[in-house]
């Protein structure tokens, strides 16, 4: 894919924006997952923004049962009853109502591996590229975002709980959409309190990357009109 470094640069994102992909075979010369056991998917995500690039095999994802419930991932038998647990626990505490969990956006299929890399270095096929935003970024992005559709507010969706659930609610369409970052997120990633995620359809990226130069020039022409005006 081309270079993400302007658009980390126009925004002045503190990570690069990375490419997931649900693939069905391993990328050529794409090595795989080698770090150990984590703690949900999403733990990925840190890593590829902290520059590696890797794919990952089912299994991975299986200390998450909400993960691999949005990656539609059957968990192996023996651990089946973890997603059931969970949701449960989760409805008990207060944090969700049972009829969120029917809500929750899914891959259409299993995918044999999901693919990680800094968007500028995938030597493969995303499918959703997603960036990590402060709210000021994110409004940036957000108006980049309605220009890929017809302008509607339509065009751009908000998901908060889970965090995963923004890569199937995004893949395969042409509709960005922002994730607000759930707890699990933030706990296994580290996700500063400023910050929440972005999600671009991958096949709209090139486009998106120049509509970006457009919409921080805008804004950067507006800026200095409204700070004008307020002296």
């Amino acid at each position: 894919m081309s270079s993400a470094q302007s658009v980390q640069d126009l925004l002045g994102l503190r990570t690069p924006p990375i490419a997931i992909g649900f693939l069905d075979t391993p990328p050529s010369g794409l090595q795989p997952w080698q770090g150990g056991a984590v703690p949900a998917g999403c733990s990925f995500w840190e890593r590829a923004a902290a520059g590696e690039s890797f794919y990952t095999v089912p299994s991975d994802h299986f200390n998450c049962a909400v993960g691999c419930h949005t990656h539609h991932i059957p968990l192996p038998a023996e651990r089946r009853s973890e997603l059931t647990t969970g949701a449960q626990m989760m409805v008990d505490a207060g944090y969700l109502r049972p009829s969120d969990v029917l809500s929750i956006p899914t891959l259409p299929r299993t995918p044999a591996v999901v693919a990680y890399a800094p968007v500028g270095q995938a030597a493969f096929h995303p499918d959703v590229v997603l960036l990590t935003v402060t709210p000021a970024q994110g409004m940036l992005i957000y108006e980049a975002a309605l220009r890929l559709g017809d302008g509607s507010s339509q065009m751009v969706s908000a998901l908060g709980r889970p965090a995963c659930a923004v890569l199937p609610f995004v893949q395969g369409g042409s509709q960005a959409a922002l994730s607000l970052g759930c707890k699990g997120n933030r706990v296994y990633t580290g996700l500063p309190d400023d910050q929440m995620y972005f999600a671009i359809p991958a096949a709209q990226w090139e486009r998106f990357e120049e509509i970006v130069r457009t919409i921080v020039q805008a804004n950067g022409a507006m800026g200095a009109y409204y700070e004008a005006k307020a002296t």
